[in-house]
């Protein structure tokens, strides 16, 4: 590849490049297996814990324990691994960070207390959560802004849907003597399977491949800058970025992937198998809110395109906080049905943020910092969340009951994060035209000195 060109071309975005990034296609379906197995991890063990709750003898503080650790050791670790793809190449450490994550899933299934189950279970978090902030990059290098909605909404739907149908399947373990043993060992074979799907399967695009001013330059010309501690820390000067931030310790909806299952069993009286059906309409919800999300972004994008995908992803917070008080508050007879299609509506409703705010946060800053900004974003922000919501959550539970919990936490909280996005309408515009400015430069720059 060369960047020799004559003047008039060299200015010029180069669209047909960006949109025709080799094997994206087959990449995004690899990914969706990794993302698929830390779904998994997240998702099972709270539809294992009703069963392993009565084998070892815990409670819902076990639960938020268990739950909050767990993410709580992956704010190290997924800058960490953001930092290993840099040095070792990303395809080796998505391969690393899912096979070894398969493994102590395996270990595990054989604990016989609370403290060695927490142990392996946190090891298991810690390395799974690699995955999501590099493969998040890897999906901004691989398809062009216009498309990246799309192609989210896909690898998140999917992989989602993957997570919450599995969850009921892993469920029939729980009608055997320690079943829910088989079932962290099938998880953790999962993890291993989806490894050597990325070792056979996964070609790195390279940074900023997707980008109309850089797609036709070689890697070198299109990174310019070495990614520091001091260029990290600078992501946090971008006011879209720090409002994400914000937004991300908000996001109350997390809360029903924990304790979900254990509201419809505790405070409903259903069984663990029966709860855990809600399981699939959620994964069917979800995958509609991200796959269909991505595609109508492309419609918001071209009706109001400064600022539709902040008004977007306002709405999917107020639909969320909704939907969950009036799914959670009131008790319904008839069985579980009418709570099926509660969380198919919930499920909708968080469904539809991963197409627009991985987007809106790619748009806005520079494509080798990416990995870090979701590293930070996704490993950080959101695991002191998942952490905070946790704890919380599962101490409180224990005086309150988790229907008050969800009252605050779902639907006030939610309502809360909906108005703090609203600073977006000012910010985005203005943030993410620097960051098309700054790549022009670059492409001027690479021609400039070629």
């Amino acid at each position: 590849m060369t960047t020799q060109h004559s003047a008039a071309p060299t200015t010029a975005p180069n669209t047909a490049a960006a949109s025709q990034v080799p094997h994206r296609w087959r990449n995004l379906l690899t990914l969706t297996g990794v993302i698929s197995v830390d779904n998994t991890e997240s998702s099972a063990t709270s539809v294992l814990f009703p069963s392993i709750s009565s084998a070892l003898g815990l409670t819902s503080g076990h639960l938020g324990t268990l739950a909050a650790l767990g993410k709580v050791a992956s704010v190290p670790t997924g800058p960490f691994w953001v930092w290993m793809a840099g040095r070792v190449g990303r395809r080796a450490t998505l391969v690393l960070t899912t096979v070894l994550g398969g493994v102590f899933g395996v270990l595990a299934g054989f604990a016989h207390g609370f403290g060695t189950l927490l142990l392996f279970n946190t090891l298991m978090a810690a390395c799974l959560i690699g995955a999501s902030p590099i493969a998040n990059a890897v999906i901004a290098d691989s398809f062009t802004d216009r498309e990246r909605g799309k192609a989210v909404g896909i690898l998140y739907g999917i992989a989602n849907a993957f997570g919450q149908v599995i969850g009921p399947v892993v469920a029939l373990f729980t009608g055997f003597t320690d079943g829910w043993r088989y079932g962290m060992w099938a998880i953790g074979g999962v993890c291993v399977l989806a490894g050597l799907m990325i070792a056979v399967l996964f070609k790195d695009p390279g940074v900023g491949a997707a980008e109309e001013q850089l797609a036709d330059l070689n890697e070198t010309a299109r990174v310019k800058h070495t990614v520091t501690v001091k260029s990290v820390l600078a992501l946090f000067r971008i006011p879209t970025y720090s409002v994400m931030m914000l937004s991300r310790l908000l996001s109350g909806h997390l809360l029903i992937v924990i304790f979900g299952i254990q509201f419809l069993v505790t405070e409903r009286g259903f069984s663990n198998a029966v709860a855990a059906a809600v399981g699939i309409p959620f994964g069917v919800g979800y995958l509609a809110g991200t796959i269909g999300g991505g595609y109508f972004l492309v419609v918001v994008d071209r009706w109001w395109p400064q600022r539709g995908r902040v008004a977007y992803l306002q709405l999917a917070q107020v639909l969320f906080a909704v939907v969950a008080f009036f799914g959670t508050q009131f008790h319904y007879s008839g069985g579980i049905g009418i709570y099926c299609v509660f969380w198919a509506l919930m499920g909708f409703g968080q469904g539809v943020n991963p197409s627009v705010n991985r987007p809106l946060v790619t748009a806005v800053v520079l494509p080798e910092l990416r990995g870090q900004a979701f590293a930070i974003w996704l490993s950080v922000f959101e695991t002191m969340a998942w952490a905070l919501f946790a704890l919380a959550a599962g101490q409180l539970a224990e005086s309150l009951g988790l229907q008050e919990v969800f009252l605050w936490v779902m639907v006030v909280c939610m309502l809360l994060n909906a108005a703090v996005l609203g600073v977006l309408h000012t910010t985005y515009p203005r943030d993410a035209r620097r960051v098309r400015h700054a790549l022009e430069e670059r492409r001027k720059l690479a021609h400039g000195t070629a």
